[in-house]
């Protein structure tokens, strides 16, 4: 009897597939888009994929399934993302998610209609790309990088993991309305820490060394990599310029401390993606980015490698490395 029962369980089972996958293959595909500077090649770029896809596998949404996603990944050239910017609008998506400015600049100027979910994007504000926070107003909404302000925490840091430095690079990329008020927040608080700003602007990576080998002059040295879609691209090279040069160095990113660089403190973008999913998902069943919040950061991680630190010939002070959230060793 247990034999027949548990035959008859895997017929019914079996006959019960080919309507699951009919059922499946009768789902409505929809379409999205995804204008990023990463690609999956890269270690941070692939932890942003899995995280906004596996948001989106819990909300029901699988791709090849019922979403079909066409990604353009842009390694931080900008004529690259003005000329996919406008393939993925030929294609009309429902919704396209983009990073950085970068990516939302070329979007905006090829469609107000198309909702778009933006991750972090400095001061989308005060760039005129929402009308405010609360009410963004337009066809996009999405998630802010950080408030420039933090910008001062770096320098601080920066003193605090070497307190005889009195001269700091500050490697930013030309034209970039964020790194202009990235190195305002820098020059605020640089007096009375006593350090003389030299900015370094690079425009692709040939100019990395180039520039950095140009300032170094003293072991009283430092850098601060201010956030850019190029000093994402080319971390691991800034990263290793630094090292090479003997420079203690501050970035904004986790992912740059986890692959060598001294000290980050900045916000968890990788989550911002995971955020990003549930946005996307809401304007799918019908929601209006006009009507979605633009959020904020609201937890930042100070990040600490301290064999990059061994390496440097630097001793960190105990109560910083008590006050990581994450301690490489």
């Amino acid at each position: 009897m247990r034999r027949r029962k548990f035959i008859a369980l895997i017929g019914s089972a079996a006959a019960a597939w080919p309507v699951v996958a009919l059922g499946q293959q009768g789902q409505l595909m929809r379409r999205i888009g995804m204008l990023t500077n990463l690609s999956e090649s890269d270690s941070e770029g692939r932890a942003r994929d899995e995280a906004f896809i596996t948001e989106l596998r819990q909300l029901g949404w699988a791709e090849g399934v019922n979403l079909q996603i066409d990604r353009r990944i842009t390694d931080g050239d900008a004529g690259l993302a003005r000329q996919y910017a406008q393939e993925l609008v030929v294609l009309a998506p429902e919704v396209i998610l983009t990073t950085g400015s970068a990516g939302l600049v070329p979007l905006l100027q090829v469609t107000r209609t198309i909702p778009i979910v933006f991750t972090i994007v400095p001061d989308p504000v005060g760039a005129g790309f929402v009308d405010s926070l609360a009410r963004p107003g337009g066809n996009a909404t999405g998630f802010v990088q950080f408030e420039f302000g933090l910008s001062a925490k770096w320098l601080e840091l920066l003193k605090e993991v070497a307190p005889d430095v009195t001269r700091v690079a500050v490697l930013r990329e030309p034209g970039i309305t964020a790194a202009i008020a990235q190195f305002a927040a820098l020059q605020a608080v640089a007096p009375s820490l006593r350090i003389e700003l030299v900015p370094l602007n690079f425009r692709d990576q040939a100019d990395i060394e180039r520039t950095v080998a140009s300032f170094v002059r003293s072991p009283n040295d430092g850098m601060i990599v201010t956030s850019g879609p190029l000093a994402a691209v080319h971390r691991k090279t800034i990263i290793a310029t630094a090292a090479r040069h003997k420079l203690p160095a501050v970035y904004v990113s986790r992912f740059t401390a986890l692959d060598g660089g001294l000290i980050s403190y900045g916000p968890d973008f990788v989550d911002q993606y995971r955020r990003a999913a549930r946005y996307v998902d809401r304007i799918l069943k019908g929601e209006k980015p006009a009507d979605l919040p633009v959020q904020a950061p609201t937890k930042y991680e100070l990040v600490i490698n301290l064999r990059t630190a061994k390496a440097l010939g630097i001793n960190l002070p105990p109560t910083l490395v008590a006050r990581a959230d994450e301690v490489i060793e």
